[in-house]
């Protein structure tokens, strides 16, 4: 669910100095969509003995997916013994741990024993990192430069959920000047747009108190900018520069988790509590183009060249139509399932909770695998690919002795 919490928070970075178009900035990468720049030759095959370039400690626990600037990796994590939460650097090429910058101790909620305290993925926009923590009952956003040093921290709103205290994990996105970060959940609900100079609110909306964890995301879509947000039993879209809302289609259910997907005239999502659906929406708002009923409620779906690709809960890969929803096929791989598959030229990338990642291709025609890989014996978050090197953060263990680690996938 959501990208997952977890107690004594760790925003975990990895340095660099200079933003590269190579860069993996935010969830979801600099284009929102889950595709690794073309041309890279990334392994599709790798172990714990075959195509570690390196790999780091990770302290604490979280599910948030690596961000990369440069020499820098970031990822959040966090201490659920001393309910602390910060953010950590290490070298790209080498793994080497930078620093660590505690951002905030005490006041962990109660959440799903699958989520964590540090699920939100951060953000960066190559001169400084944002990234957001739910403790004491709200969310706060964090800004840091590249050296770790707090520039500003700012209370964004509250976050209270009393019927299912599940925790915290959308994930914020940059969208030109500004931070925009959300917060669902059945006693509060708000989307609220930060300005990346000094934290201060541009705009804010209400939502309709509902729980939900998806995250928002901008699309350029029907000819305008649109940020997107799935769940409270609808899609709704507003205008990322001032919040107002544009359109809201009913559809799906209370609670998503994933992130929506989106091409020229469509938008896609799926979740979710209490009902299951993947649906299809008209980019302008003015109804359902299509819709099932296979639930993809913590991943994500992906796009490429017209069909959407998806890894559900229960472990079966799907490919339908995107225009129309026609299913292509469906093959049973193995659940559950909570990071979203990664597309890398025509490779798909799709990692369970298992930490068995399988390796297809992403054509219509037929399920048609490459590999089957194995690192540790769980993963919530969603690899990232950067410059022909993939970046994994995988666990082993359970409870206290859990221990999780950054690897570096590649050839020499």
């Amino acid at each position: 669910m959501l990208q997952r919490l977890f107690t004594g928070l760790v925003c975990i970075v990895l340095i660099s100095f200079d933003a590269q178009a190579g860069d993996w900035t935010q969830w979801r990468g600099p284009n929102h969509n889950n595709v690794a720049a073309a041309g890279q030759g990334v392994p599709t095959e790798w172990s714990e003995s075959k195509n570690i370039l390196w790999k780091a400690d990770v302290p604490g626990r979280g599910h948030a997916s690596p961000v990369i600037t440069g020499n820098t990796i970031v990822l959040c994590t966090a201490d659920d013994q001393r309910q602390t939460q910060a953010v950590i650097a290490f070298d790209r090429k080498t793994g080497k741990r930078l620093w660590l910058t505690q951002i905030s101790s005490g006041g962990f909620p109660s959440i799903h024993p699958k989520n964590t305290h540090a699920s939100p993925t951060a953000a960066t926009d190559g001169t400084h990192l944002f990234a957001t923590f739910c403790h004491h009952e709200k969310i706060e956003a964090v800004c840091l430069d590249l050296q770790g040093k707090i520039i500003w921290r700012k209370d964004v709103g509250g976050f209270r959920p009393k019927l299912y205290e599940y925790g915290y994990a959308a994930s914020p996105t940059l969208y030109k000047n500004l931070l925009i970060v959300s917060g669902d959940c059945d006693t509060i609900a708000w989307v609220k747009a930060l300005k990346t100079s000094d934290g201060s609110i541009a705009w804010e909306q209400k939502r309709e108190f509902m729980l939900n964890w998806s995250s928002p995301i901008v699309a350029s879509i029907a000819g305008r900018d649109q940020l997107l947000l799935s769940g409270t039993n609808k899609i709704s879209s507003y205008n990322p520069m001032n919040g107002e809302p544009l359109w809201s289609t009913p559809c799906l259910t209370m609670a998503t988790c994933g992130t929506c997907t989106w091409d020229d005239n469509l938008i896609f999502a799926s979740g979710g509590y209490p009902k299951a659906e993947t649906v299809a929406v008209k980019a302008d708002g003015s109804g359902v183009a299509w819709k099932n009923n296979v639930k993809c409620y913590e991943q994500s779906t992906l796009l490429h060249n017209g069909y959407l690709f998806a890894f559900a809960d229960n472990g079966v890969a799907y490919c339908w139509n995107a225009k129309t929803g026609k299913e292509m096929w469906k093959q049973r791989l193995s659940g559950p399932v909570s990071a979203s598959p990664l597309l890398v030229g025509d490779h798909i990338y799709a990692t369970n909770e298992a930490g068995t990642t399988w390796v297809f291709k992403a054509s219509p025609d037929k399920y048609e695998q490459l590999a089957e890989n194995q690192l540790g014996d769980s993963s919530f978050a969603s690899i990232v690919a950067v410059d022909n090197q993939l970046f994994i953060r995988s666990g082993k263990g359970d409870g206290a002795g859990r221990k999780e680690t950054l690897y570096c996938i590649g050839t020499k």
